[in-house]
């Protein structure tokens, strides 16, 4: 099930599109609050960055943070998964055998 991308090294795994469409919309869903979360939370932590720096709220800084980065593994894990049609591509170009013939 699992399939080696020789171009770029990453790996892909090839799932059913019933299901690659769960995991594309919901991890989309969720990386995108959790990055509004996050710009929200160091919003507040700093005091939409008026406080000095004595008065910043770090423990809520860093969770918005945090959010923020949590956001971007959940991302970067759902792009991983490929439907079946495109697993069998390995990464080949449609568009560069268009132009040459």
């Amino acid at each position: 099930m699992a399939d080696d991308s020789g171009t770029n090294g990453r790996r892909q795994v090839a799932v059913p599109i019933e299901l690659y469409k769960i995991v594309t919309i919901f991890t989309t869903l969720i990386a995108v609050l959790a990055i509004v979360i996050g710009f929200l939370l160091i919003d507040s932590g700093t005091n939409r960055l008026r406080a000095p720096a004595d008065e910043v709220n770090l423990v809520v800084t860093v969770a918005g943070v945090t959010m923020i980065a949590l956001a971007t593994v959940i991302y970067a894990f759902s792009t991983r998964f490929t439907p079946p049609e495109r697993a069998n591509d390995k990464g080949t170009s449609t568009e560069a055998s268009d132009e040459n013939g």
